[in-house]
Parts: structure tokens; C-alpha cells; sequence
């Protein structure tokens, strides 16, 4: 659908060329207003004054007065301070708005369809997820949403760590913990207690070595005990990720370990290229232009001197296979930030030796941290990370509590309920409502506030909708084509931030950034907020009033409830 900047492109076009103004000095300077009290569209004038050799308030005074004549019904024009703004008249607005009220997408528009394979989570077998894998996690199911919305197939890959050295010692210790019922294992102590072993028995060490070599070699027994160890694991990464609502499941699975028997390959690929040099007994690329403190040359490694294998192999070795297996085009890699180096180093290995060219997009996508009020790593009282499923469990407690406050004639099972939706909401949506690249505050009070920008804040305004048609006893769902007029200011503010959620999911896709569709989603409920305060909505002398704000209470719901979803959040309709 076309956005007022373009509507007002080809008009504004006409009066720049009559003003002997180039396309290229002026088109790239049109954009949202800062200052919506002014327009939803401003075009600075100041760097056209060295071309025009006039202050840029005569410049704008006189496109302004230019386009006045023949905008039309589309929008009005104003010169302020050396910007001509533009504000969309009512009859616009309520064209883009209607158009969005009969389009079961809210005016997204589809996109040529790409593969884009994301990877995220990534948790290791035999440990606990921790509040450490939250970011990860509901960020990379965040974009999968998202991009999936905009027609795109996406395919989530969890690569999980279930390959390596640290298994023949968590074999072992598997073995003693065989008296144990399996369901009564806890990850929070299994991989201490295998690690303390191997660090102070000499004969659990050497075990746990001949059983790494087991496991290398496929050795049937081993790999049976393997495998009951990785089920164990994922028993309590699926119970997380249902509690999280998020996408992950078995079928999103892609360990280190099927990729074990592509890595040397990986070497003799690279090794055939010319590639491969050794370095200190280890086998290594020195990409183009890394160097050390030192100024040498930064090394790649991708066969450690003992002959075991980097993480560098095994993620040239899952390019390989997203190229020429799944057929992706397009990869993603939510992984924290001190992972920079290591995948720019990848990619460029990659595609020095021709596992992937031009045509396919690689972006690893970084994340700060998560910390307490007091600025540090978010950490339990003995220093250890906070495991995941007792936060969100936690969340879940303090969310029914507040509930019950509120609303104490509530039934159980429905605050039960509702207490989820909001438990879970408030701590993904704390998360996501922040820009990646910075660390985040964990403040239980904040993030479960019914003020703010917070879940609960619009999770109540998606409620507070719904509760208007029931009181009204009218299907909140009939209203999907009404064609909208808007009749005050306080209507035409709401549409504003409306016909802009499209641009929102946009904003968000461009910059792998989550956090763009939440301001808008804040904006769009505190727009409502303002207008069911000014604008009676049950105005029952006037049918046509009446159906006007209910289609615009309507699709404020869907797009509160649909922007919700795309961040993996419930929207309860009673709280």
C-alpha cells in the first residue's frame, strides 16, 4: 500500500524541477516529522540553500506555496523553519485506514519469498537453559515471527551443543547415575558434579578420555548412552521453550553432531583452495586483513594441533549445509556480542573458498546482557546464572499475585490462566522492548507495572478494547470492513499511528531489530488510551459515530493482538 512520502513523491517531483532542484539533492531528505504536532512528513530545506543560494525558510515558503495548488485531498502543507511539512487530510486517512481495516494482513505487504534460516537458542546438552539463552531465544523467535509474516520461509535451527570432548566425561558420569530415575537427574548439578569428578579422580579422567574416543568412533553402546543423555536434556529445553511460547521444537534441531562427519571435509575444501596453513602444529586460514595486538596475522583455527575440531569447522561446515542441502539464502545468527569477530572471521573464510557467494546474506545479529538493578550480569545469590525455567516460573507467581489484587472476584483457573499469559509476556516483552545492541535491566517491578512500556501495559489496552464489545454485546470481528471516517482530531491521531504498522514491521526487518515494532506498539496504545478518553465510543444517538470508533477500537485490537504475536505475547481479552 502506497505511504503518504509516496503519494506526495511525484507531486513534490513537479515543483523541485520547476525550482531547477536535482532528484538526487533532495529526495533522500524527505522523511517522518520529528515534531507530529507539525506533519507526518517534513522535507529540511537547509542543505538546498547552496544550490538555490537562499535561506531555506524562502525555500520551503516556496515549495510550500508551490504544492498548496495541487496536493489536493491528499495533504496540506506548512513552511516552518526552514522545513515543509506535510500533514495527511482526513479524507486520506480515512482512505489508507479503510483499506487497512479490509485487509486481514493490516496493510503488510508480501514480500518476494527468501529462505532465511536463523539460528538461535543454542543451549548445550546436560546443562539447565539459563537466563543467559533468554535473549537469544526470544529475540531470534521474535525475528522468525516477523519475517514469516512478511511471506518469507523461515527455518529456526537450535544448534545445540551435544558433540565433544566435555561428552566422555558426562558419559561416565551418566553411567554412576544409573541407580537415578531418569526424570529425577538435575542439570543444575549434573555438569558440576561430572566436572568436580574428572578434575579430582584420576581414574574417572582417563574413563571419560576412552570414552571420548568411543563416541568419536560411533561405538554403539556409547552412542546409546549419548543419546538417552541428549533426550534427558531436551526434555527440559522443550518444558522451557512451551512455557516461553516460542517456535523451537525437535524438528528445529541441528547439534554439533550432524555436522561431525562433514568436518574434514570442511579441511579438504578449504585445504584444495589453497587455504589451509600450518601453524604450531594446528591446521588454520589467516583470513585477509585480521591481525593480532602484535600485527601479525590473525589465524582461523579449524584443527587444533591434538586433532580435534574448532567452532570455526563446525560452523563452515553448517554454511555448507544451509547452502547446499536446505537451500537457504539468506542466514541468520542471534549470538551474543562477543561473538563478533569470530563470525565476521567465518564468513569470510566462507566465501574466500567458495562455500557461499554474494547471492547469500550472512548477518550475525549480536545481543548485550542481561543485568540486575545493580549493573551487573543478572547472577543468583551464589554467583551462579539464574536458571531460566525457576525465572519464568517466578514471573508467572508474581503476575497472579498482582492479578488477584486487581481483581480478586476472579476465577481461578481463568487468573491462572491470564497469570501466564502475563508472567511469560512481561519478562519476553522487558527484553525485546530494548534495543539489542544494549544491555538490559531485569526490574521485576518495572516489567510487570500496568504503566509504561511494558506487556502488561498493552496486554491491559488489547483487554480494555475487548471489554467495550462485550459491554456493547456486539461482535468485536464484524467490524473487519467498515469502511473508516474520521470525523475529529482525536480519530485522526489514532489512524496515524495505525496506518503505520506496516512501516513498523518493516523498521524491525531492516535492522534485525525487535525492539522498533514494540515503540510502535506503545505508541498505538497510548494514541488509544488518549482517544477513548476524548472520543465516547457507545454513542448510541449516533449509529454512524457509534460504528466509526467501534471499527477503529476494533482494528486497534488486531493490531495491538497481531504486533503482540509477531513477539511471540499473548493478548489476553479479560484481565
Amino acid at each position: 500500500m502506497r505511504s503518504l512520502r509516496n503519494e506526495i513523491i511525484p507531486i513534490l517531483s513537479e515543483t523541485m524541477l520547476r525550482l531547477e532542484i536535482g532528484e538526487p539533492d533532495w529526495l533522500d531528505l524527505i522523511g517522518n516529522a520529528t515534531d507530529l504536532s507539525h506533519g507526518d512528513i517534513a522535507l529540511p530545506c537547509h542543505s538546498l540553500s547552496k544550490i538555490l543560494r537562499k535561506s531555506p525558510n524562502e525555500i520551503a515558503d516556496d515549495i510550500s506555496s508551490d504544492l498548496n495548488l495541487r496536493l489536493l485531498d491528499i495533504a496540506t502543507t506548512s513552511s516552518i523553519n526552514g522545513f515543509v511539512n506535510f500533514k495527511a487530510t482526513n479524507s486520506w486517512l480515512s482512505d489508507r485506514v479503510s483499506i487497512i481495516n479490509s485487509d486481514f494482513k493490516l496493510g503488510v505487504e508480501i514480500e518476494d519469498k527468501k529462505t532465511i534460516i536463523i539460528d538461535y537458542s543454542s543451549p548445550n546438552v546436560a546443562k539447565r537453559m539459563h537466563v543467559g539463552h533468554l535473549r537469544s531465544t526470544v529475540i531470534g523467535d521474535a525475528l522468525a515471527r516477523i519475517l514469516t509474516y512478511k511471506g518469507h520461509q523461515v527455518i529456526g535451527e537450535n544448534h545445540i551443543g551435544d558433540w565433544g570432548t566435555p561428552f566422555g566425561m558426562l558419559i561416565e558420569h551418566f553411567l554412576e547415575c544409573d541407580h537415578i530415575d531418569v526424570g529425577d537427574i538435575d542439570l543444575t548439578d549434573f555438569y558440576k558434579d561430572a566436572r568436580y569428578k574428572f578434575d579430582n579422580s584420576e581414574d574417572f579422567a582417563n574413563r571419560s578420555r576412552e570414552r571420548v574416543v568411543k563416541l568419536q568412533s560411533k561405538e554403539s553402546e556409547t552412542i546409546e548412552l549419548w543419546k538417552e543423555l541428549v533426550d534427558i536434556s531436551l526434555l527440559h529445553f522443550n518444558e522451557v521453550y512451551r512455557m516461553l511460547n516460542v517456535l523451537l521444537n525437535d524438528d528445529n534441531l541441528a547439534g554439533e553432531s550432524i555436522y561431525d562427519e562433514l568436518l574434514p571435509e570442511v579441511v579438504q575444501r578449504l585445504d584444495d583452495q589453497g587455504l589451509i596453513v600450518e601453524s604450531n602444529g594446528a591446521m588454520v586460514v589467516f583470513p585477509e586483513g585480521w591481525v593480532n595486538r602484535e600485527n601479525e596475522p590473525l589465524p582461523l583455527i579449524i584443527r587444533k594441533g591434538d586433532g580435534g575440531y574448532n567452532y570455526a569447522t563446525s560452523d563452515l561446515a553448517c554454511i555448507i549445509n544451509r547452502v547446499e542441502k536446505i537451500g537457504g539464502t539468506e542466514f541468520l545468527y542471534v549470538v551474543g556480542a562477543e561473538q563478533s569477530q569470530h563470525f565476521d572471521m567465518v564468513f569470510q573464510v566462507a566465501r574466500q573458498a567458495n562455500f557461499m557467494d554474494n547471492s547469500i546474506k550472512s548477518v550475525h545479529i549480536p545481543f548485550g546482557l542481561v543485568v540486575g538493578t545493580d549493573g551487573k550480569k543478572l547472577a543468583s545469590r551464589d554467583g551462579e546464572a539464574i536458571s531460566l525455567k525457576d525465572l519464568l516460573e517466578e514471573s508467572i507467581i508474581r503476575a497472579d499475585k498482582s492479578i488477584l489484587e486487581k481483581n480478586p472476584g476472579m476465577k481461578e483457573s481463568e487468573r491462572k490462566e491470564i497469570s501466564k499469559m502475563i508472567g511469560i509476556g512481561s519478562v519476553k516483552y522487558a527484553d525485546l522492548s530494548v534495543d539489542r545492541n544494549k544491555n538490559y535491566v531485569f526490574d521485576w517491578d518495572k516489567m510487570l507495572s500496568f504503566d509504561g512500556n511494558t506487556a502488561p501495559y498493552l496486554q491491559y489496552a488489547h483487554a480494555r478494547i475487548c471489554s467495550i464489545f462485550r459491554k456493547a454485546s456486539i461482535y468485536k470481528d464484524s467490524f473487519e470492513n467498515t469502511e473508516i471516517q474520521i470525523t475529529n482530531v482525536n480519530e485522526a491521531s489514532l489512524c496515524r499511528v495505525l496506518i503505520r504498522f506496516s512501516e513498523s514491521i518493516d523498521d524491525a526487518i531492516n535492522n534485525y531489530a525487535p525492539h522498533r515494532l514494540a515503540v510502535y506498539l506503545h505508541k498505538l496504545a497510548q494514541e488509544f488510551a488518549s482517544f477513548y478518553e476524548n472520543c465516547p465510543v457507545l454513542v448510541y444517538d449516533s449509529e454512524s459515530t457509534m460504528n466509526n470508533r467501534l471499527a477503529l477500537c476494533s482494528l486497534t485490537a488486531r493490531t495491538l493482538s497481531t504486533g503482540l504475536n509477531l513477539l511471540g505475547i499473548d493478548s489476553p481479552e479479560r484481565m
